[in-house]
């Protein structure tokens, strides 16, 4: 290990690496914020894991049971463990770290923490968190039996990790409920963090969530304490600027984006800029086709008007003209409720709707929904009441 930190030498990641490192061994209660979790799922987990863990939030509230779920940055892995009780026997947890100190940590108590809970449903895998294609297990493996000792030997190495990436991914696209991260993203250095986000993005599947807890500024950190490896291992000078951290979910596809939780005091100031935790909550699905199927939405209050992160302004009471993906979609997690469906009375095949343009917004007439001929005159059928309430 020490030969791949010296490439790093005078790095933020090498900063990173070599602090927590030294958490592994010894507890540093300077890293991230107190944070407290839920008591009793505590009781299975040794108190090495405890003492050594460093966080800013708890995204475990918000796995479920059954969920598949991955842990950015699983340190110690107490968060992992604590999932692995709340998602059950019929889910499954892993953690990715790519410091192997804080990997041998988690995996030293992996037996004994599933004789406590009565099964074993947690996996420690070392990577990246911003390059989740790439099992560094095996690509060590691979590079101990072919050094890299030549140029020639170097570009072996780079078609090997792209081979590695394809053929043996270390986490599949589209294989995971819910993705979670407790002060790990701000780590990650500048240049990666799209790709950071397109990787949290493409291993979850189709309507799950991500989950990052995260430190965040309130102003641009300046260069000068981005290059503080000191303020940067310590969770501040790589904290994202709060607007900036929820715009990068959107710029990587995600929709429903919202702020779960936000401290109200900082953490710690500096300069005068302040940094505190706050937790984001982001949906994967409004990726598809747009078909005209002739639906329509009726946004309920209490604003005026509201935009989607697609750009669709509902104006409250209005019908408003939607796709059938948008349609579907604004009808689930985490938007139940917040909309009156209105189906039309004949319904229009998939196979033979139409492209609906969504870049326009466009109240439903409707007669489109009924039907241009429609001219039923019925009496009331059905009580306009609840069952226990008196009718006019």
């Amino acid at each position: 290990m020490q030969d791949s930190l010296s490439t790093l030498a005078g790095s933020a990641e090498a900063s990173v690496y070599e602090r927590y490192a030294a958490a592994s061994q010894k507890v540093e209660p300077a890293l991230c914020c107190p944070v407290q979790y839920i008591g009793q799922y505590l009781k299975a987990i040794p108190q090495e894991i405890i003492d050594k863990d460093y966080g800013c939030g708890d995204p475990s509230v918000y796995v479920k049971e059954g969920d598949a779920v991955l842990d950015l940055g699983s340190g110690a892995g107490k968060l992992c463990y604590i999932m692995a009780q709340l998602v059950g026997p019929d889910g499954r947890v892993t953690g990715v770290d790519c410091n192997t100190e804080m990997l041998a940590l988690a995996r030293k108590y992996r037996q004994e923490v599933a004789r406590s809970i009565g099964y074993s449903n947690v996996d420690f895998r070392y990577g990246m968190i911003q390059d989740l294609r790439l099992d560094l297990e095996l690509l060590n493996d691979r590079l101990t039996q072919h050094p890299v000792n030549s140029s020639a030997a170097w570009l072996a190495g780079r078609h090997l990790e792209e081979q590695l990436r394809t053929e043996q991914p270390l986490i599949e696209s589209d294989s995971m409920d819910c993705v979670v991260s407790n002060c790990v993203l701000n780590l990650v250095r500048q240049q990666d963090r799209q790709q950071l986000f397109g990787e949290i993005f493409r291993v979850l599947k189709r309507g799950g969530r991500a989950v990052i807890s995260d430190i965040v500024s309130d102003e641009a950190v300046p260069d000068h304490m981005q290059k503080d490896g000191h303020l940067w291992s310590g969770c501040l000078s790589g904290a994202f600027r709060e607007d900036l951290f929820t715009e990068a979910f959107a710029n990587a596809g995600f929709h429903g984006i919202s702020i779960a939780k936000r401290q109200p005091e900082p953490w710690q100031t500096i300069e005068g800029i302040e940094f505190r935790s706050m937790t984001v909550i982001a949906w994967k699905g409004k990726q598809g086709p747009c078909l005209e199927r002739n639906q329509a939405l009726v946004y309920k209050g209490p604003f005026r008007r509201v935009e989607d992160d697609d750009g669709h302004v509902f104006v409250r009471g209005q019908r408003m003209a939607v796709c059938d993906k948008t349609y579907r979609l604004l009808q689930q997690a985490p938007y139940e409720g917040t909309f009156e469906p209105i189906e039309p009375l004949e319904q229009i095949p998939l196979d033979a709707a139409a492209i609906f343009d969504c870049k326009r917004a466009k109240l439903r007439d409707p007669r489109e929904t009924k039907g241009a001929e429609y001219s039923v005159t019925s009496e009331s059928g059905n009580a306009c009441c609840g069952p226990d309430e008196p009718c006019c």
